[in-house]
């Protein structure tokens, strides 16, 4: 910790969660990196939760967590929530992380912000970590695992090496972060990885793997509407228009 606080020197570190209907998880996972990484080792300068339209406590736990609350004009999906974040914080570096991890640990926020601060030549840091399902280790995932990863080793080879492409945990430059195009739907998360390759070149992105991660698995018949949007995402960064209505 002691290297990572001379690292980060003046740079300023914002943590966004976007989250809606997040009540269950959101208070711990705020109230962790508080404790650790804004008092005890004064690493972030920020933790920012985005509301979007939830309909439970997400927004006062949030609050009450330690945690600076904005909300989205109307329901945006996670993308609308990614460029509210981007528009209501204040840090050189911004890190997001879901709302939904059960097992949250602030080597989260660490393990992303490291190689930025360490690397200058390092403009984005995509997490991978081993996933469960319903307490099965490795079997989570199921989305990259039938779609977003085999469409990029078909499509984008040279990000096949990102074995978590959909990770909700990440962080960038905001210089960088700024210029992405963050399409609202659940296929945003590959997008960024896509366009991030576009804009910065692989060389500037580094994978760190984070260890476990446990979160809300939601029931296959939910998944489909999420694979479509992640096969929309690639095949439009892939220069396949979506059909035009009759």
């Amino acid at each position: 910790m002691d290297e990572l606080l001379a690292a980060k020197g003046a740079t300023s570190i914002s943590v966004c969660l976007p989250a809606r209907d997040e009540e269950a998880t959101i208070g711990a996972i705020v109230a962790s990196i508080v404790a650790d990484l804004v008092e005890r080792h004064p690493l972030v300068d920020e933790v920012l939760v985005v509301d979007d339209g939830s309909t439970d406590t997400t927004a006062e736990v949030a609050h009450r967590a330690g945690a600076r609350v904005v909300a989205t004009l109307v329901p945006a999906g996670k993308g609308g929530a990614l460029r509210t974040s981007l528009g209501a914080s204040r840090g050189d570096l911004v890190v997001w992380c879901d709302a939904d991890i059960v097992d949250f640990d602030t080597r989260f926020v660490t393990g992303l912000v490291g190689p930025l601060l360490f690397e200058p030549s390092v403009d984005f840091v995509k997490a991978c970590y081993r996933r469960d399902l319903h307490g099965r280790d490795g079997e989570g995932g199921r989305v990259t695992e039938l779609v977003a990863r085999p469409l990029l080793a078909r499509l984008f080879p040279h990000l096949a090496g990102f074995t978590q492409p959909l990770a909700g945990e990440y962080a960038g430059r905001r210089a960088l972060l700024e210029r992405l195009t963050l399409v609202s739907g659940y296929g945003v998360d590959l997008g960024v990885v896509i366009d991030v390759a576009e804009l910065a070149g692989v060389e500037a992105m580094v994978q760190v793997d984070l260890g476990r991660r446990s979160h809300r698995n939601r029931p296959l018949a939910e998944l489909a509407p999420q694979a479509a949007a992640v096969l929309a995402v690639a095949l439009d960064r892939a220069g396949f228009p979506a059909p035009q209505p009759f």
